[in-house]
């Protein structure tokens, strides 16, 4: 009885590895399949370099905000940190 219960438990894990082995091959080759299915796409060129915008409404405006808060700053009325916070924030904009 021992021999007979060896035998089938052997017979078990061989045949889980067999089965482990071919369900990893069979997801491997879907996987290679599938990437040759996909279309292969060209990288996308690169924008051309884009001249600086002119001066418009937006940069007087920018300029002019700038030049009071330099004002502002120069009174008093900003500290040094207030006054690099509110310059970065209207350069972002």
């Amino acid at each position: 009885m021992p021999g007979l219960i060896r035998g089938v438990a052997r017979t078990a894990v061989v045949a889980g590895t067999a089965t482990a082995v071919s369900n990893r091959v069979s997801r491997r080759q879907g996987e290679r399949w599938a990437a040759q299915r996909q279309p292969q796409y060209a990288a996308p060129a690169a924008a051309p370099p884009q001249a600086p915008a002119p001066a418009t409404a937006a940069g007087t405006d920018r300029i002019s905000a700038l030049k009071e808060l330099g004002e502002l700053r120069a009174q008093g009325v900003l500290t040094d940190a207030e006054f690099e916070a509110e310059k970065a924030r209207i350069l972002a904009s």
